[in-house]
């Protein structure tokens, strides 16, 4: 695989050429370091996922001679598609009902291999200091994908903020599902979700609900700075999981790399770089 052209063609969010797949065959390996280890591409966003990765790396060499490839992105609508073109073996950066949706929406031949970890959705503003100093009509930024938005109301119903029909699906409630909105809190702006940190600085902006990863990498802590943090336990069902190429799930270099990104020790990491539990591991 040619990594700088993959790598630009992430960059602009557009795949227009068919790069050689990764030789993801089920020749795989042994746990030896015999031989030329292995190369896996994995596309990843940068934090909490290659930070992750990073960590996995060194063992996966050891102890699997798999040769991890890491190719980091921001933008969260070419590595499913990536993946299923086979222009990288697997990718780390969505939660359950992210990856579904893409899924049913465009078609991609890709699977949910293992679940991960976890990341608590925080709501955050520049221009409050508490959810009481909120005024009517707050603009609420929220982001763009439908897979986020029962997330961002399920939350914020939880709050006392707003009232959801009876019996609603959280994974699938809509704005149109707002039965209760006692502030008028206005939710008219969306944006890409790697805009969220930049959409603090709007002038509309009261409270902006932003996806755990970029919160992180934005130099936020979310158990200190969020105004309205989600509460999160390792049965969350937007659990963040690594996705394959449909027929390569059982694929050696696949099953190393969930091993290792399941193991005791990088759940451990995960629980000691993360100790305020930003990003916690999920249930195996």
């Amino acid at each position: 695989m040619n990594t700088k052209k993959l790598t630009a063609i992430l960059a602009s969010s557009l795949l227009t050429i068919s790069l050689a797949a990764c030789g993801s065959g089920q020749s795989g390996t042994s746990g030896s370091n015999s031989g030329a280890a292995e190369k896996l591409t994995v596309i990843a966003t940068a934090n909490p996922h290659e930070i992750i990765l990073n960590q996995a790396k060194p063992i996966l060499l050891e102890k699997y001679n798999v040769n991890l490839e890491i190719i980091e992105t921001e933008d969260y609508y070419t590595p499913n598609r990536a993946v299923s073109d086979g222009d990288a073996d697997a990718n780390y950066f969505q939660h359950v009902p992210f990856f579904d949706n893409e899924k049913k929406e465009n078609g991609y031949k890709i699977s949910n291999v293992a679940g991960i970890h976890i990341e608590p959705f925080g709501f955050y503003s520049r221009k409050y200091k508490s959810l009481d100093e909120l005024p009517e009509g707050a603009h609420i930024i929220t982001s763009n994908s439908v897979a986020d938005h029962g997330r961002v109301l399920e939350i914020l119903a939880k709050a006392g903020l707003i009232t959801l029909k009876d019996g609603v699906d959280s994974l699938s409630a809509t704005k149109e599902d707002i039965v209760d909105n006692p502030k008028k809190f206005d939710f008219s702006i969306e944006v890409n979700p790697e805009q969220l940190t930049n959409a603090l600085d709007d002038p509309k902006a009261d409270l902006v609900a932003i996806n755990g990863n970029y919160a992180i990498g934005a130099g936020l802590k979310p158990s200190s700075d969020a105004l309205l943090l989600e509460q999160a336990d390792q049965t969350n069902p937007y659990v963040n999981i690594v996705a394959v190429q449909e027929g390569h799930e059982n694929d050696a270099k696949v099953r190393a790399l969930v091993e290792v990104l399941q193991s005791d020790d990088i759940r451990k990491f995960i629980e000691s770089n993360w100790s305020d539990g930003s990003v916690i591991p999920a249930a195996k």
